[in-house]
């Protein structure tokens, strides 16, 4: 449909056949939008299609939001190119193939026969294309703005859009981010007695356990003070336990189906928090937005818990948050380095190989990581320590975070295909699964009434409000030692240095902002140190997080009082709650 004269926008989440593309939202805080990408390993993917109706038949030009994804690195090749097709023919340009940036690339003039066109979305090479939008435009002179403050009110107007985000209830409890964490705390606030919103920013739940990441279940449950505490976690955590494993061993419909069978809770799947609404220290509606067609929706509540991880919405919402390491001067913390600095533990691009009955062909990958016989990984298959992005900024850069860790997948196994001096040895393997959602393991971390260290851990420090027990050690990734010295700056291999702990019961004090008054957190982003980080940041943990802050958000509505009230006036019913 025409919204603005002469302009027809197409965004690309709207296509109403994704075929072999995939839809990307991790970066639409940075460029505005999710987009899809042709993630085919080398292989390019069938064509994206959709039908679009034009005000008259004629000629326009044509524009597609993309980039070169390799143009960082100033890499020769430019892996991720495509072409639109107007009713199976191409326009004139090849997208994908300049700037380091997204940006409209020109694409020509293409002459509309039919009212009713088809377009696609056609894959060159199976490295990763990506398109956000396409623009067509009668007026010769006319050209799409690049300045992310008018082209988010270009796209909204161009789609038609509402001025205005959609009311779509009034909740007890809105829950943003679908990983363990936030699942736990939906299923336990549901059946401690609220309504609930789940909010999550993809198509499937369970964050770094679904089948888009593949990483396993860490942590134990059902300990000691709170033995019931753990038994969601069991419901919707699958049988089998290994990181990079093949898809089914998540088991995304089992989290699924647990969730649908709780009638309090309405679940917002591919839908990402973008936005708050406030009134003084309080927030009253989060403001998301379809990651695939834009339309802005209002969730009201009284009580919100932010699960994703980044500390998104508390980050929205003016809380007080850390980022990187704390200095052994600020903390006292052993393990702390000397003074602090914005490190973070990296993500991970998990991959795997299979065997397959004869030899596979990989091309060559110019623009990828270059490789020689002494720093090739000898591995068919890569995980929790294909680690990249310590010294990046694991929000602002988490783009170019990802596509580094997928140029040394693809570097590396194109040298072991090609050129190594034992490539027989992997003849007969085929790159079967690299994730293109990376698993991040540490952003913001949002500060509550205590903020945990070391210390408490170590020392076994009683709080009177001690609830979640941790049992991971203090585990924190570093650069391996010898991947530093071939990729100084730019290493892509971790070691985990790990600190043995006794099972510890963590306060509930870190569950909640300090100065947002009904914002709960569970997760990586609670208040804690980078070092405690290290144990509690484990999914069976963090579910058991999750189940606190459930039973915790009944309380405040029962008693018209706020996370940091249920602690002053109401803690014994909470562990009354937390014992049944």
């Amino acid at each position: 449909m025409e919204m603005i004269k002469g302009i027809v926008f197409i965004q690309s989440g709207t296509f109403n056949d994704y075929g072999g593309w995939a839809l990307d939202q991790q970066f639409m805080d940075q460029m505005g939008s999710s987009y899809l990408i042709a993630h085919g390993l080398g292989k390019a993917v069938k064509d994206a299609t959709t039908t679009v109706s034009f005000p008259e038949a004629g000629e326009y030009k044509v524009w597609a939001r993309t980039k070169d994804w390799v143009a960082p690195w100033k890499a020769p090749g430019a892996p991720g190119k495509f072409q639109v097709l107007v009713d199976g023919k191409a326009v004139e340009t090849v997208f994908g193939t300049e700037g380091a940036n997204w940006h409209w690339q020109e694409g020509g003039t293409v002459e509309i026969k039919n009212k009713n066109a088809r377009i696609s979305l056609h894959d060159l090479t199976g490295f990763d294309g990506r398109c956000d939008a396409i623009v067509f435009s009668s007026d010769a002179k006319f050209a799409p703005p690049e300045e992310p403050d008018e082209l988010a009110v270009f796209r909204k107007k161009a789609q038609g859009l509402p001025e205005n985000p959609e009311d779509v209830g009034t909740y007890d409890l809105v829950v943003v981010g679908g990983g363990i964490a936030g699942e736990c705390a939906a299923i336990s606030g549901a059946r401690s007695g609220l309504k609930v919103a789940f909010v999550h920013d993809r198509p499937v739940l369970g964050g770094n356990n679904s089948s888009e990441v593949r990483v396993h279940l860490g942590g134990r449950v059902n300990l000691s003070p709170y033995p019931k505490l753990g038994n969601i976690v069991n419901e919707i955590g699958p049988v089998k336990q290994g990181n990079a494993q093949p898809a089914g061993t998540y088991e995304d419909a089992k989290k699924l189906k647990a969730v649908a069978k709780e009638k309090k809770i309405s679940l917002y799947l591919n839908v990402h928090a973008t936005g708050v609404e406030k009134e003084g220290d309080r927030i009253s509606a989060v403001i998301g937005k379809d990651i695939r067609t834009g339309r802005e929706l209002r969730f009201k509540a009284p009580l919100f818990v932010d699960c994703t991880g980044d500390g998104s919405v508390g980050f929205l919402a003016g809380a007080e948050f850390r980022m990187g390491r704390e200095g052994r001067e600020e903390t006292g913390e052993t393990i702390a380095p000397e003074k602090g600095d914005k490190m973070t533990m990296g993500s991970s691009v998990q991959w795997y190989s299979e065997k397959r009955s004869g030899p596979v062909q990989f091309p060559e990958c110019p623009w990828a990581v270059q490789f020689n016989e002494d720093t090739v990984q000898k591995v068919d298959m890569g995980e929790w320590d294909w680690e990249t992005g310590m010294n990046r900024d694991q929000i602002s850069e988490f783009e170019f975070v990802r596509d580094y860790g997928l140029r040394v997948v693809y570097g590396n196994w194109a040298y072991l295909k090609n050129k190594y001096s034992d490539r027989a040895k992997f003849a007969d393997n085929d790159l079967s699964w690299v994730a293109y959602v990376a698993g991040k393991r540490e952003s913001r971390r949002l500060l509550g009434d205590v903020i945990l260290c070391q210390q408490d851990i170590e020392g076994a420090k009683a709080f009177p409000d001690a609830c979640v027990v941790t049992t991971w050690t203090i585990d924190l990734h570093y650069p391996e030692a010898k991947n530093s010295k071939d990729f100084p700056g730019q290493e892509f291999r971790s070691i985990a240095k790990h600190v043995k702990i006794n099972p510890y019961p963590i306060p509930y004090r870190t569950l909640y902002s300090r100065n947002v008054e009904n914002l709960f957190m569970a997760g990586r982003n609670i208040s804690v140190t980078h070092v405690a980080l290290g144990t509690v940041r484990v999914m069976r943990t963090t579910g058991m997080m999750g189940e606190v802050i459930g039973m915790a958000a009944a309380l405040c509505m029962k008693n018209k009082t706020t996370p940091r009230g249920v602690y002053e006036k109401y803690r014994m019913e909470l562990i009354g709650m937390m014992k049944k």
